[in-house]
């Protein structure tokens, strides 16, 4: 029984307590989501944090800093210190405070704005100064282009510019959606994803035209970047993480659009060809000779009027260098989250632009354009030479010989036998953990040496059936679109990562037939830094309201008790334990 009506804690050090055992639980934590960044996640008080990108961010997609207010004042048992109102509202205020336009006499840019003193005050930063041109009052003239290293250099100190100067129109091609796929199936947007291509293309003119789409996988991010397509009418560049998801893009395109096959180019290690429509990776845009980006000038020569970021949490550091010369071109970035584990997050909300439209993962789950999803922690013991070698090892090595715990292996026959009607995905980090898997369960191989052709081969072979299950390394991560698949096992991980978490369930959220559940499970080694890090992994599904069942197995790999139903043969422990 709660204590409280109210669930919420407000701190003036911008963290915020939110009470799990409470009845307004849930709707507070959806109410958070927007502007808030989950922290930790013990089982009867989650920890969130302000920052000013992510009140930055909750502006742009259309929040007020008095609507956070508000929803903060509406959950909250005491009143709102004094401290965060004054950080909500300075934040709230900073986006849009200095503006980047056409200068008026049409040479360049024009930084201006409407506060003499911020106009002084960016001036005397020796950071920003180098990419301030003459004065233009109000304001300063900027060269083209230095648009996107000045947009970075002011977001660093603290001031994000509103970018309403506009882009290249690009060479004109008609792209229209159609109302049947070319298998025949009825296709229009869905609402959330019409709202999303509205949210990112604002007026059509200087206007937003730039930004994030955050959609959980499975949602049909895909399918966004397609209506956006259709209201850009230009030549295209879409930027993918793999080869196999830049197949996958092609086969949308040709599948949902009434462009065909000559419009549509590859830009691979395979081909170099350039077309209207023109799909690369970040590997090859970022390939470099002699210290040279080789490729991105033949692709920068053309005259785009539209760039897609797939998966642009992925976008690797020497990309946000040549993103920076992009700024002329409309951007649009695609994600199942915002976060970046290397830190640079600010960097995308320059570069590619402010999230525009987000939607939590379980209203989608509620609506039922995502499956509902069970999450399972495994903490399974170390065999006493195991843990031996595990007190005496350093911090790498530990992490290795967790993830590499053999116990795991007889859990994951286990579970894929009670599984035998389902379609599985077995997830892992390291190879010969893989290798052996793949020869215990009799199940295919796919890593990062599996030629394409083989890997699609394998992935055909899966969505027809053919084969239930695949063990898959972190290749597996993103962008690979396996429909049926809806058991997830993952063995290994890297680190704390939370947007791997988010990609390896995104890979059994689509939705199922006759409304089947998926399961997800996560192995990791008990009283270990892999258990740290598992906690870690999974805040940012927590903050999407998805919670883990946790579980204990022996060295042996049995579980320590035998009272669980068939489908999940491991006890669930007592619902204080939850992560």
């Amino acid at each position: 029984m709660t204590l409280s009506r109210l669930p919420l804690v407000v701190q003036s050090d911008l963290t915020l307590l939110l009470e799990v055992d409470n009845p307004l639980f849930e709707e507070a934590r959806d109410a958070l989501v927007g502007f808030a960044e989950l922290v930790k996640s013990p089982e009867h008080i989650h920890t969130y944090r302000l920052s000013n990108l992510s009140i930055w961010n909750a502006v742009a997609s259309g929040l007020t800093a008095g609507t956070i207010l508000q929803r903060l004042a509406q959950y909250s048992q005491y009143a709102v210190p004094p401290e965060v109102e004054t950080f909500i509202a300075d934040q709230g205020r900073r986006y849009g405070r200095l503006v980047l336009q056409v200068a008026p006499d049409g040479d360049g840019l024009w930084l201006t704005g409407n506060d003499s003193t911020l106009l002084t005050l960016i001036a005397s930063h020796k950071t920003v100064a180098p990419y301030l041109g003459p004065m233009l009052a109000p304001g300063f003239r900027i060269a083209p282009e230095m648009r996107g290293l000045l947009k970075q250099a002011l977001t660093k100190i603290g001031w994000p510019v509103a970018d309403q100067a506009g882009f290249r129109a690009g060479v004109h091609l008609p792209i229209a959606l159609r109302a049947t796929t070319r298998c025949g199936r009825p296709f229009s947007l869905r609402d959330y994803q019409a709202q999303a291509v509205r949210a990112f293309w604002g007026d059509g003119q200087s206007l937003h035209g730039h930004g994030i789409v955050v959609l959980p996988c499975g949602a049909g991010k895909t399918v966004v970047g397609l209506g956006a397509m259709e209201r850009t009418q230009a030549h295209t560049l879409i930027l993918t993480t793999s080869l196999a998801a830049l197949h996958q893009w092609r086969d949308e395109i040709l599948d949902k659009t009434h462009l065909n096959q000559d419009d549509i180019a590859e830009y691979s290690a395979q081909k170099k060809e350039i077309g209207p429509i023109t799909l690369t990776t970040y590997q090859l845009l970022s390939h470099r000779t002699r210290g040279q980006f080789s490729h991105f000038s033949a692709l920068d020569a053309h005259d785009w009027g539209l760039i897609i970021y797939d998966e642009v949490h992925l976008l690797p550091a020497p990309v946000f260098r040549l993103t920076a010369s992009l700024q002329a071109r409309r951007r649009l970035g695609l994600t199942a989250t915002l976060i970046r584990e290397d830190g640079r997050a600010d960097e995308v909300f320059a570069l590619i632009g402010p999230k525009r439209f987000d939607m939590a993962w379980k209203q989608l789950e509620a609506e039922g354009w995502i499956a509902s999803a069970a999450c399972h922690e495994i903490r399974v013991s170390l065999e006493r030479a195991h843990r031996e070698r595990y007190a005496a090892a350093d911090d790498p090595e530990r992490i290795r010989i967790a993830s590499e715990n053999p116990a795991k292996l007889s859990i994951v026959e286990t579970l894929v036998a009670e599984h035998a009607e389902d379609h599985v995905l077995v997830i892992g980090q390291y190879l010969g953990q893989l290798e052996q898997l793949s020869q215990r369960l009799q199940a295919p191989l796919i890593t990062g040496k599996t030629p394409p052709k083989e890997r699609e081969r394998l992935y055909k072979a899966f969505r027809e059936g053919e084969i239930r299950v695949l063990v898959v390394s972190k290749v597996a991560n993103f962008a690979i679109d396996l429909p049926d698949a809806n058991v997830a096992i993952q063995v290994s991980g890297t680190f704390g990562s939370r947007q791997e978490e988010a990609q390896r369930l995104g890979r059994i959220l689509r939705p199922k037939a006759e409304g089947k559940r998926a399961t997800f499970y996560t192995l990791v080694s008990g009283e270990t830094r892999e258990q740290d890090f598992s906690q870690k992994r999974q805040l940012f599904l927590c903050e999407q309201g998805y919670r883990y069942d946790v579980a204990h197995a022996d060295a042996n790999g049995q579980p320590l008790e035998q009272s669980m139903p068939r489908v999940i043969p491991f006890p669930r422990v007592a619902s204080e334990d939850h992560v």
